[in-house]
């Protein structure tokens, strides 16, 4: 009986600090569990130290997991404070929770043969734990929607990869271009899966003896989330730099030269797949420094953050000046030609604005100056479900502009298809 009030008081107090964690309090599991473990020690410390009484019935000292109890003479109700690991400790800093020792020199019991203990002063706010319950519930529908979309995104980019890459006649530095950038899109959503299951298995994980805690936040168990974390920060930033990479070759095809030759593949390659590590790297050294819990899924200082966030930001906001500036040479050519082969500039012109908006990713400068610590309450929803919604989807987007609604890669396909009804037919009149 002893030991499975142990683990049902370990797994409650793993599933207020998990919940605290998924509505982005700040608290993460590992502190949680070491004020526990100093709570314990205080405890037990006090209950060495303390003389026993000198005289009459009373109750036993005693540490039941979840608060430290005194002597307490026989007949008396006993009130100690809330314990401070409590997450929402500070809400019930001024509460109590009580125990009463019967006439019998024994602490009162249940209905159920357990100890009785009064916990409803350190409960959290029924109003407080309903909103908490509300914002897992949506996190877990977001997570359902971005896992949808990056499988969906998964599918459709690996066959357009594959095609891009079959044809030689679409081998060229623009479909080059636009196979890393379905490549990049692959392993980001397949990061991002990975590292879901990875937090899932660390995070779920059984919990029934009082060890099991302990390993679970060693840092060998935190290892393979840890990496997966790394990975996924690697691959979302190569990603938005085949965006910058895609946006520099069109501004120097259309345009004007810049630094890179539009007709040289390398720099391409050492600014999608390159430049990242000149920020992930730092970024994951800092984290094994200063920030080195759990699965670093949780920014305590935002400085830290920064080091991955600039650079998206950055390349997105450069990206949105060369989408404007191209959308001002198209719109001039068009209009220029209204009266010849472009009557229809304006339907045009808005085509080319759509096609470009996921090829640059210019959707990111929507929320580029609504930061994670300016945003909160229902705006920090809203631009979570948007960039959840959009990063997951566009893979799938990306593919069929540029792959499956591509009229090179459809006129290669059909040709294709052709020749292999040519060759059955001739296979079929030999026989």
């Amino acid at each position: 009986m002893g030991k499975t009030r142990i683990v049902k008081a370990l797994v409650l107090l793993l599933l207020f600090v998990l919940l605290e964690l998924e509505t982005g309090s700040g608290k993460v599991l590992e502190e949680t569990y070491l004020k526990w473990l100093q709570y314990k020690q205080d405890c037990i410390k006090m209950m060495q130290n303390e003389p026993p009484p000198q005289e009459g019935l009373f109750c036993n000292r005693t540490f039941d997991r979840y608060a430290c109890w005194p002597d307490a003479a026989a007949g008396f109700k006993v009130n100690v404070s809330c314990p401070f690991y409590l997450p929402w400790f500070h809400k019930v800093s001024q509460g109590s929770v009580r125990r009463r020792c019967g006439s019998d020199g024994l602490w009162e019991t249940d209905e159920g043969g357990h100890v009785w203990r009064d916990i409803s002063e350190c409960e959290e706010e029924e109003e407080a734990a309903s909103q908490e319950l509300w914002a897992k519930q949506l996190m877990v529908g977001f997570r359902t929607l971005y896992t949808v979309g990056y499988s969906l995104s998964l599918s459709t980019l690996i066959m357009a990869l594959i095609i891009v890459l079959s044809f030689r006649k679409l081998h060229c530095t623009r479909n080059y271009s636009h196979a890393n950038l379905f490549l990049s899109f692959i392993l980001r959503a397949v990061a991002v899966i990975v590292k879901d299951s990875m937090l899932d298995r660390h995070l779920g994980r059984e919990i029934v003896r009082h060890a099991d805690v302990t390993e679970m936040l060693s840092h060998q168990a935190a290892i393979g989330c840890r990496v997966a974390q790394v990975m996924m920060q690697y691959c979302v930033l190569a990603n938005h730099y085949w965006f910058f990479g895609e946006a520099i070759y069109l501004y120097s095809v259309l345009i004007s030269c810049v630094f890179i030759d539009s007709n040289k593949y390398l720099p391409y390659l050492c600014l999608g797949w390159g430049t990242p590590l000149l920020f992930v790297v730092p970024w994951a050294v800092m984290k094994v420094l200063k920030e080195n819990k759990e699965c670093w899924a949780v920014n305590e200082n935002m400085n830290y953050w920064w080091i991955i966030r600039f650079p998206v930001l950055l390349a997105s906001l450069i990206n949105f000046l060369i989408f404007m500036k191209i959308l001002g040479v198209i719109f001039s050519k068009l209009r220029a030609n209204i009266h010849s082969q472009y009557p229809d500039y304006k339907l045009r012109l808005a085509k080319a604005t759509l096609t470009l908006i996921p090829l640059f990713g210019v959707h990111e400068v929507i929320f580029i100056f609504a930061t994670d610590e300016q945003t909160t309450g229902l705006l920090r929803y809203i631009k979570v479900f948007f960039t959840l919604f959009i990063s997951s989807f566009q893979g799938l987007l990306v593919a069929v502009l540029y792959c499956y609604a591509n009229k090179e890669v459809q006129t290669e396909l059909r040709r294709k298809l052709r020749s292999w009804r040519t060759e059955t037919e001739i296979l079929r009149h030999a026989q």
